[in-house]
């Protein structure tokens, strides 16, 4: 059961000044505050202790005595303990004090219990309260259930390890770090239980998510993250963007095939199997062949996410693909919010979304753009769930 829109929109009632934009400070944080004081908006930081002075001191908002952006885009930070504080009622209170409007990004939905954000949060999210648990692999309606509504192409899945005959690749969490991958890759079944044993034995992978695991076939090709922007603020036809493509940089998976095959040969049976943490991200374009079947899938999808879970997708999301060797794009993973590489283009804009905006726009500012629509047309509940 998710907070019901009634309940959000009453608080939004209650915000009689302009609204504070808000997010949890990581993932695309910077992102997110550089969009919003481009556009004229205050911005809030959550920040762990230990981990706020990218925000708090190198980022921190300086202004005039007018009130002008001199430099910085992160005017205040709160510092919490843990991240799972936020949702603690009486820092609820005072986010509805400041008049809030929260995006949702990864490090919410990780840190913060996805029950407490669907049925307790009551701070209204910028985007999809109900689309961020189809995240979670190991749910029963995630994110293939909804690609597979869509008919949306993704790589087969395998009914276990004794069904590899092929390049696969197996899905689970990292045992320690759980924001991270604990991916791995086998040919046969001999292969999947020889490495899965040596990352069981290193604490990279836990019994119980490598049961949980799903495998599925490998497709050999680029990586594309295609970041959306859905409006409801427009007519239907208008409403999907492609702002910008992503890809990303991974530790230690980059590091390996950088060097030569027979140095590689050289590591260490553990230094040859690659760790797939994300580090950061890099930006691409794609042959302008394949936008228009780009273009199809994020219809398909903004269709599918308003059928299942209505209102659908609203604002940000990222479609993660593989493109193979007759350019057709395969998704393997969705975030139905802001996707981790839009720092890539903040303050620059993406190249796509740049061509259709006439203007440097980023994923965080076409995200306060919105915000500042929807405000002039007294539709902000529109946008917020």
């Amino acid at each position: 059961m998710v907070l019901p829109r009634s309940e959000v929109e009453r608080i939004l009632g209650a915000y009689g000044a302009p609204p504070v934009v808000g997010v949890v400070g990581s993932h695309s944080a910077l992102d997110t505050a550089d969009g919003a004081a481009a556009e004229g908006f205050r911005t809030l930081v959550l920040a762990q202790a230990g981990r706020e002075a990218t925000y708090a001191r190198y980022y921190r908002a300086r202004r005039s005595p007018t009130g002008e952006l001199e430099r910085g885009c992160v005017d205040e930070v709160w510092t919490y303990r843990a991240f799972s504080d936020i949702a603690r009622p009486e820092e609820q209170e005072r986010l509805r004090r400041t008049h809030v409007l929260l995006v949702p990004n990864r490090a919410l939905s990780s840190y913060v219990p996805l029950d407490v954000i669907e049925q307790e949060l009551r701070v209204p999210i910028v985007g999809s309260r109900a689309l961020l648990r189809i995240e979670e692999r190991t749910e029963r309606e995630n994110y293939y259930t909804l690609l597979g509504r869509a008919g949306i192409p993704t790589p087969q899945r395998l009914d276990g390890p004794s069904a590899i005959d092929g390049l696969a690749i197996a899905k689970l969490p990292h045992a320690r770090r759980r924001l991270e991958r604990g991916f791995f890759t086998a040919a046969t079944p001999a292969e999947f239980a020889t490495k899965s044993a040596a990352l069981l034995s290193a604490g990279t992978i836990s019994r119980e998510d490598l049961a949980g695991a799903r495998i599925e076939r490998y497709v050999l090709g680029p990586v594309f993250n295609f970041n959306f922007f859905f409006s409801p603020l427009v007519p239907r036809a208008d409403g999907l963007e492609l702002l910008g493509v992503d890809e990303r940089r991974e530790s230690s998976l980059d590091g390996l095939v950088r060097l030569p095959a027979a140095e590689q040969l050289e590591l260490g049976a553990a230094g040859r199997t690659p760790d797939y943490t994300v580090v950061g991200h890099g930006t691409l374009t794609v042959r302008e062949s394949i936008l228009e079947e780009v273009f199809r899938l994020g219809e398909r999808f903004v269709d599918a996410a308003r059928e299942r879970y209505p209102p659908g997708i609203l604002g940000p999301f990222c479609l993660q693909t593989c493109i193979d060797p007759d350019g057709r794009p395969w998704v393997f993973d969705v975030a139905a919010r802001l996707g981790g590489g839009t720092n890539i283009h903040l303050a620059m804009g993406h190249p796509y979304a740049n061509a259709l905006w006439r203007t440097p726009m980023s994923s965080g500012r076409r995200l306060a753009v919105e915000i500042r629509r929807a405000l002039a047309l007294g539709r902000l509940r529109e946008i917020v769930t």
